[in-house]
Parts: C-alpha cells; sequence; structure tokens
C-alpha cells in the first residue's frame, strides 16, 4: 500500500466513530498534493446535506484524533467538506447510492471520437458502468473509465 492509500486509510478508519457521533458519514478521503502543499481531505455527507457546523464539529474533532496518533510524517491541511451536488462517485457504495441518476462519465482515450458522455446510471458491476445515453444502454469497462461525477442543473 502506498503512502497516500495508507494516509487515506488510516485517516477514514479514525474519522468513521467520529462521523457516527454527529449523525453525518464518510463519503470519502483523500491525500493529495497540489503545488507545494500536502492537502488531507476529509468529505462528510448525510441525506439532507451536510452544513458548516457538522463540518466544523468533524474537522476539530478529527483534528485532535489526528494530532493524538500522529501518523502523518508530513506537513499538511485538513479541510472537511461536503463532496458537492457535481460529486465524484469513486466507491461502489457512490455508485450504487446514484443508481437512476445523471452522470457524466470521462473515459481515457476516445470511444467512437467522444471522450465525455452523459447518461442515466443503470448498474454498476465490479467496476463496469451501464448507462443509459438516448435510450439505448451502453457499458464502459472499468479500465477506460477515467472519472464518473454527478451532473446537476441550475
Amino acid at each position: 500500500m502506498s503512502k497516500r492509500e495508507t494516509y487515506e486509510t488510516r485517516t477514514e478508519e479514525l474519522l468513521l466513530p467520529i462521523t457516527r457521533s454527529f449523525g453525518v458519514e464518510v463519503y470519502d478521503v483523500e491525500y493529495v498534493k497540489e503545488g507545494s502543499d500536502w492537502y488531507l481531505r476529509a468529505y462528510i455527507d448525510k441525506e439532507e446535506g451536510v452544513n458548516i457546523v457538522d463540518c466544523e464539529n468533524v474537522s476539530r474533532a478529527l483534528s485532535e484524533e489526528l494530532d493524538r496518533t500522529d501518523f502523518i510524517a508530513d506537513a499538511y491541511i485538513l479541510e472537511v467538506s461536503s463532496p458537492g451536488l457535481g460529486r465524484t462517485l469513486k466507491k461502489e457504495k457512490h455508485f450504487l447510492k446514484s443508481l437512476g441518476k445523471e452522470v457524466e462519465l470521462r473515459t481515457y482515450r476516445p470511444i467512437e471520437r467522444c471522450k465525455e458522455f452523459v447518461g442515466i446510471l443503470q448498474e454498476y458491476q465490479d467496476g463496469n458502468v451501464t448507462l443509459e445515453i438516448e435510450g439505448s444502454s451502453r457499458i464502459f469497462e472499468k479500465a477506460d473509465i477515467a472519472l464518473v461525477k454527478l451532473t446537476f442543473d441550475f
């Protein structure tokens, strides 16, 4: 397991009891470098959506646990937020919760001269994604998928 994966996994383990105590759930955790800075981002969610108080409560509790366990060697910036309306679908639970919703799917390389597809998420199985696009079902293989995220209209 890479350093990034280890940090994300350990942080999620610390985060689970914290989020339960505040009535929210862990959506995702990521440890990324942007420019010269490392960011540890925890995304939280709940059915009616999270608010600033939810983020603040979880951030304070998580910060205390991270200070106590001190397993991240690098200096980093901690952020706790909602995954947002156009949230990225990464894990199986994200896909299953989003069945029947409109998504945008991007591929690594063009398929029939197109790299972006928009459709209704019909199925997710073994990393493969089935979309309904203009009345037809289309299966995208896991190896071809660069990104899947929910779409939203204003």
